[in-house]
């Protein structure tokens, strides 16, 4: 399944090319879109590293690698960077009870968003910079982020360091695999399962262990 999850993302990439990817990244804002592997295979796209795949900007196809690379950031950046505003937005103006009544399809349950608060509260100001450059959480500092009515002005200068270089990191990734890439992404796939597994192990763990305390 999760295979099949990762060949649709990148096939919607080799489709659609720098659209997809800023659609993709503004997605990742506030929901997991895999990010790292969408901008590794945007970076292996713009290396040329599958044939008859380009990159193509308002119709015009960008022949210069360099220039490819730098589109794809570009598009993986301001994507990522408008999905957060938005983001913020939802939680500035639909605040805690926005959360409360939907907080599964927000994925910002009670206990998600008081994780969230205590992010915000341990690292201040540095809470989004540093949100953003760590993987899962990067996709949950947006909404908490409004909900806990951090200024608009500073919430986006924060973000831009982090999820631009989020992006030049992974497309350098992908860049760097070129013709290889079809390694990297078996290893990706190996490297998700193994992740589901040992989240699961742990949820069941905790789970386990809560039922065992005593109770006072």
């Amino acid at each position: 399944m999760l295979a099949s999850l990762t060949g649709s993302i990148t096939s919607f990439v080799g489709d659609h090319g720098v659209y997809a990817v800023f659609v993709l990244m503004a997605v990742d804002a506030v929901f997991p879109a895999a990010s790292e592997l969408v901008m590794v295979y945007a970076g292996a796209l713009a290396s040329g590293a599958f044939a008859g795949q380009h990159v193509v900007l308002f119709g015009s196809r960008i022949d210069s690698p360099f220039w490819a690379f730098v589109t794809m950031v570009l598009a993986g950046s301001i994507g990522y960077i408008l999905g957060s505003i938005g983001g913020w937005a939802i939680g500035r103006y639909g605040g805690r009870p926005l959360a409360e009544r939907h907080g599964r399809l927000l994925h910002l349950g009670p206990e998600r968003l008081a994780r969230a608060e205590r992010w915000f509260d341990k690292h201040d100001d540095s809470a989004v910079l540093l949100g953003r450059v760590v993987p899962v959480v990067r996709s949950f500092i947006s909404i908490p982020a409004g909900i806990f009515r951090m200024p608009l002005g500073k919430y986006t200068l924060l973000t831009i360091p982090g999820s631009v270089a989020w992006c030049v990191v992974f497309a350098g990734i992908g860049w760097a695999f070129g013709s290889n890439y079809e390694r990297f992404h078996h290893a990706f796939d190996i490297a998700l399962v193994a992740g589901a597994v040992l989240l699961m192990l742990y949820l069941v763990l905790r789970r386990t262990s809560s039922r065992l305390k005593p109770r006072g």
